[in-house]
Order: structure tokens, then sequence, then C-alpha cells
């Protein structure tokens, strides 16, 4: 909740036009521990439309300044800053763990930042190379092209992911940068100080490294309407959101009027379809798996299994009996905030009111903090296909649905309903007799999913240049790109630039006769090359 300024010495201060200052703004805000449910004790502004122009305009400037610059001078701030974010590691891990409840260890310390800063030096690889550009030369026209800075990238960061997605240091800010922009964060207010964290070690890596004060830049709130100015700005490059639908579609209207880019992670089921062979096969150690992987972190992921696809048998019934025996013999974890319990609590009424059943749960509390029982609903495939969209409501947490399908067409029915998601998986027996199924049911969910997993749950999402996050909406707002991925995630932060009969020491390096970096392919004349021309 907002409130007016109490004292200016018990306020944080924004990052605005390279340097640290008092925020302009009239509200401000306090994150929540949500282990204890008390709020924390530093004060956070909310900005002011002045103030969020102010970071525009520094940004715009740098974004000038910064034309044509080589990939180095971001692959050595990417690097320093990597550093700087390992040395007060210790920092980083108490502060997130305050703000998120999510445990130290393995989530924060073992897994969480060690992925965050391994993304940073992979972008720094890639901005180095510079082969994420796709320089491209056509000798007999005289034209060349090559994929450049689009410009300021604002940087919206989710509150599951407190580093690994943070507006000031995760997987957007990363991309971004190695492709060149400056970036404006805005904070998730329900992690403040680990943003600040973030962007204090990032201001002194860009001091360190040389670039102008003001690449990076960090605001932690502003209202909606600031928010949707913001997106839509005429000094604006691109944004990057994650985070809830309804405001991510909110911020694209606004976004899409300006024809500015936005590219949103929303909303996503994950759905797992179980072949009958499967079940058959590995009955217990599945119902195992997908317990682990439903209730991980509390079920606050983007890749959580949320709706189990079955067909009717009583080998289901007994699989289905064993996952609510796990469920009810598991920890009940704590959620992220008094929002996204809130929230919870709705998709499990709205599934519910759409005519599924709860085996098991079904009950705010049992675990410290804001927390809900690992909740289990099930729902016949006629009652799925009579209501298929309220039957998707995302209930983001630690739920699944199960969808039991009386035959194989009633299954292929149900994978015709589904919406876009990030992740399918496929479940299918060993000995090859799920295979005539499988063939079946792949197209179909082929194309409503960004990647298809085959005897994996779909929960954590490798740090690879072959993985797409992303998928048809509404798990995100365009098929085409993903938030996860060096170099492909660089792509959604650039433009296209085209030399036609450009003189030779006018283009930029990657695109003249002589390749300026060992190593570099360029496509020339439609084959990839890493030779001089001429």
């Amino acid at each position: 909740m907002s409130s007016q300024k109490s004292s200016l010495m018990s306020i944080e201060r924004v990052l605005i036009d390279g340097q640290w200052r008092v925020s302009s703004g009239s509200q401000v805000f306090q994150s929540i521990n949500p282990a204890t449910r008390a709020p924390l004790p530093r004060e956070y502004p909310v900005s002011d439309w002045a103030e969020v122009e102010r970071a525009i305009l520094a940004a715009a400037q740098v974004s000038r300044e910064l034309q044509n610059a080589p990939g180095e001078r971001f692959a050595s701030f990417l690097e320093r800053f990597a550093e700087r974010i390992d040395a007060r590691a210790g920092e980083f891990i108490a502060t997130a763990n305050q703000e998120t409840g999510l445990p130290v260890e393995p989530r924060l310390k073992i897994a969480e930042l060690p992925r965050t800063t391994n993304q940073l030096r992979q972008a720094a690889a890639a901005a180095r190379d510079g082969g994420w550009s796709l320089p491209t030369i056509d000798t007999k026209n005289n034209i060349r092209s090559r994929l450049a800075a689009i410009g300021p990238v604002v940087v919206f960061g989710p509150n599951n992911f407190p580093f690994a997605f943070n507006s000031a240091a995760g997987g957007d800010f990363a991309a971004a940068v190695a492709a060149g922009n400056p970036v404006i964060a805005k904070g998730h207010s329900s992690h403040p100080s680990t943003t600040r964290l973030f962007a204090e070690e990032a201001f002194e890596a860009v001091r360190e490294s040389g670039l102008p004060p003001a690449f990076v830049q960090l605001i932690y709130r502003t209202s909606h309407a600031d928010g949707c100015r913001l997106v839509s700005h005429p000094s604006i490059g691109a944004s990057g959101y994650t985070g809830a639908r309804e405001t991510g579609l909110v911020l694209k209207e606004a976004a899409d009027r300006a024809g500015k880019p936005i590219y949103l992670e929303l909303s996503s089921i994950n759905p797992i379809c179980v072949l009958p062979g499967a079940v058959a096969e590995r009955s217990d150690e599945l119902a195992a798996e997908f317990t682990t992987s439903c209730l991980m972190g509390t079920g606050q992921f983007c890749t959580n299994p949320g709706l189990v696809l079955l067909l009717a048998s009583s080998q289901t019934e007994s699989f289905m009996s064993a996952v609510r025996a796990k469920f009810e013999g598991a920890p009940i974890g704590t959620m992220l905030s008094a929002g996204v319990l809130r929230n919870f609590e709705s998709g499990i009424q709205s599934l519910i009111a759409a005519g599924a059943e709860v085996l098991t749960g079904g009950q705010a509390g049992g675990g410290s903090g804001f927390s809900y029982r690992n909740t289990l609903l099930k729902v016949s495939g006629d009652k799925f296909l009579l209501s298929p969209h309220a039957l998707q409501t995302e209930a983001f947490g630690n739920s699944s649905l199960f969808v039991i399908a009386k035959d194989e067409a009633q299954m292929l029915a149900i994978l015709a309903e589904l919406e876009g998601n990030l992740t399918g998986a496929i479940y299918s027996a060993k000995d090859g007799q799920d295979d005539a199924l499988y063939s079946r049911i792949e197209p179909v969910l082929r194309v409503r999913v960004g990647r298809l997993i085959n005897d994996k749950m779909p929960t954590g999402v490798a740090v690879s240049p072959a993985m797409n996050h992303g998928g048809p909406f509404p798990a995100t707002g365009h098929p085409g790109f993903t938030a996860v991925g060096i170099p492909a995630s660089m792509r959604r932060f650039s433009m296209l630039q085209c030399y036609d009969s450009v003189r030779q020491h006018r283009l930029p390096p990657e695109l003249q006769d002589k390749n300026p970096r060992p190593g570099l392919w360029r496509s020339i004349d439609g084959q990839c090359s890493q030779a001089d021309l001429g």
C-alpha cells in the first residue's frame, strides 16, 4: 500500500540521470516480509511523471552517445557487474530472502544467483562476439544490413524471481544491455531493496567501465497511468515486461498505440499429457516427479504444471490417489505476497465455479505467513469442454488441475481448446506402446506451446542458446521471441538497420569489407563466411 511521505531521511533514493536523487514523488511504499506478514523498515518512493520523464530523456541522450559503440564496451560492463554481484552475494541473498520468503538454499544461493551472473557473462560474450547482429552483405547490389540497438529499454521485473528476472540485473536487462541499449529498470514492489542493491552495483560497474553515468537508471514504482506513458514515450525504444496478464495487456495497449515494441510474459498453465502406457509403467515415479515439480517454490514458477491431461482408467485413479497423498504429506510453502495469495484464492474459486472438484486442499493457511494448502482439483473431459476458458484460469501457486478424458478423441478435443503456453509436456511409455497416440496429439499440442518437452517436468528454464522461454498468447505477447536464451533474447531489443550504397568508411565495422573480428560469421551473398571481402 502507498502512503504519503513521512520523512525524507527514511526514504530511499532513485537512480536518475547518473545520480542517486531524492524523489520528487509524494507517495511512498514498503515491502512486506511474506513469512511474517510484517512491513520491512525501508520506505521507497512512487515516482511522479516529471521524474520518469527525466529518466527517459537521460536515457535517450545516452543512446545517442553510444550509437555504433563496439560490443566490447557493453561486454566489459556486464562482466564487471557480474563480478561485483558475486562479491556482495551474501547481502543479496539475505535481502531477497527477507523480501520474498524464498529459501536461501538451494533456491537463492545455489540456483538463482549463480544463474543470474551466468546470464550476464553469457550476454557479455555475445556482445563481444557480435554475431547476434546477423551482419548480411549483398555485394552485387552493395546493400548491407545488421541488427543494432533500438534505443532506451524499460524493464519491468516480476515478483517470483528477485535475481534471475530482476529489472536491474536479470535476463531482459542483460539482453538489452548486450544489444547496446541503456536500461530504465522499473523495480517490483515486492522486492525493492533487492533491486536497489543491484542498481548500486550496476551504477559502480557503469563508472568503472567508462559508460555514460545514466546508462542504468532505477525507479521503484509509478502510477498505472505513468507506466503507460513510459512504455509509449517517443524516446523509448522498447520494453520488456514479466508479470500479471491484466497489467501487461494494459501496457501493451499503450505501447501498441504508439508503435512501440513491448515483449510480454504473461500467463501459462503448462499442460502435461500423461499417456496410458506411462501411467501403467511408472505411476509411482511420475507421482513423485509431478509433486516435486508442482510444489517447488510453492508453485510460483511461470513453468509450473497447472493442468494434467489423462485418460480415464483404474490406473489413472490410482495415480491421482498417489499424487493426492504426496500433496497432503508435503510441506506448505510461503507465498510471495498478500497479492499473490489473494489472486491464487481467486483462481481456485474460479476453477471450482467452472466445475472443478477439490481432491485436497482448497483452503488458505497451513504454513508460515501468506500460505495456502497444497491443492489438487479434478474435472471430467465433458465438463472441461463446456467451459474450456474458465477451466484454464491460472492459479499461480501450489495447485494443479487433473482433466480426465473419456477416450482418445476427447483428449484431442481438449488439447484443441488449450490457449497458448510457455511449455507443454508429454509422458509416454518407454516400450513404445504410446507412440501411436503420441503421433496424434503432438501436432495439436506443438502449436500451442513454445517449448515441447518429453518425459520431463516443465519447472525450470535452462539458460541455453537453444532455449525458447516464450510461446503463443497468452503465454507471451508474441510467439516469435524468447525471454531466455542468448543471443536470441537480445534481438527483441534491436532494430534492423540497412545501408544502401554507403561508403566503406561510413559503414559499421561488421559491414565493411574487412571482417573486424576473427571468428565473426557474416552472411555474404547467401553464404556464411568469416572471410574479408575483395
